[in-house]
This record gives C-alpha cells, structure tokens and sequence, in this order.
C-alpha cells in the first residue's frame, strides 16, 4: 500500500495547505451533522470562511466557475469539519457515500458538474479511496444568503 494511504486524513489537508475549519455556526434551526448508526449526515454547508461568504451571487453571473469550484471545496471543508466534530476522528471515516451539490447559477450555466468537482476532487486527496463517492450536482435558483454553493455530505463511519 502506497504511503499517502496510511497518511491520516488532517495530514493529507495539511500537505495541501489546508485545515479542518471551526464548525460553521448554523444559519436557522438545525445542526450541522446527525450521527445514525454507521453514517454521518451533514446539514448543507455554505461557502463559509472565518465567519463570511467566500462569493454571493449566482454562478455564470457574478460568480465565476473557477470562484464556485473554490467555494465548493469550502464547503466540503466545512462538511469535513461538521464530520470531525460529531465523530471525534476523521480516521474513523470508512466511505464518503453521497455527496450533493447545490449550484446556485444562471439559467443558461450548464456547468454545475465542474463546481462539484471542486468537492469530489478534495475528498478524494483527503480520504483516498475512502472518498470516492456518489453525487449530484443540482443547479437551483437562489442559495441561503445568497451563497453560489451549497454541499452537503452522507459518510459511513467506523
């Protein structure tokens, strides 16, 4: 088995230059992930960095593809951040199973599924195989806040 399998998950983020965010204060009533039996569901997280929207607007409008695909791994650093903190240890993750992503764009923007990538992409560098998954990529009128990107994420844990 190649070394970067046996890497820890947060050690993988670090090589990238990335870290496991503080959990994202909820917008409305809810919580950002529910544990249930083997899996982890996460709320729909938004482009959030140090308490503001990394972009607003719709994407294919004010918000460029490449700008949507930076939020998208955003919000999959925040998702990963709502696992951690309900699972302790991102080492427990056996499978990122669902990953759905919403795009907030114009109505001729078809590119929904290169902005997704912005979230398959880093899980896979982050959980390896682990994080091959399932997705959708859904393109919708308007996000809360105005957000371009939304993600949300079902995880099987050990």
């Amino acid at each position: 088995m190649a070394a970067e399998h046996t890497e820890h998950p947060e050690e993988r983020l670090a090589a990238l230059g990335l870290s496991v965010p503080e959990v994202a204060v909820p917008v409305a009533a809810y919580v950002p992930a529910v544990r249930s039996g083997q899996h982890v569901y996460t709320s729909g997280q938004l482009p959030m960095r140090s308490g503001e929207l990394m972009a607003t607007g719709k994407v294919g409008g004010e918000v460029t593809a490449e700008e949507a695909q930076a939020c998208a791994q955003q919000c999959a650093l925040n998702a990963i951040a709502a696992v951690k903190a309900e699972i302790g240890d991102l080492a427990r993750v056996v499978r990122v199973v669902k990953v759905v992503c919403f795009v907030a764009s114009t109505p001729d923007f078809t590119g929904q599924p290169g902005v997704a990538n912005g979230v398959s992409e880093l899980l896979g560098k982050v959980f390896g195989e682990a994080g091959v998954h399932a997705r959708s990529a859904v393109g919708v009128p308007v996000l809360p806040l105005d957000a371009p990107v939304e993600v949300e994420l079902l995880v099987e844990v050990g």
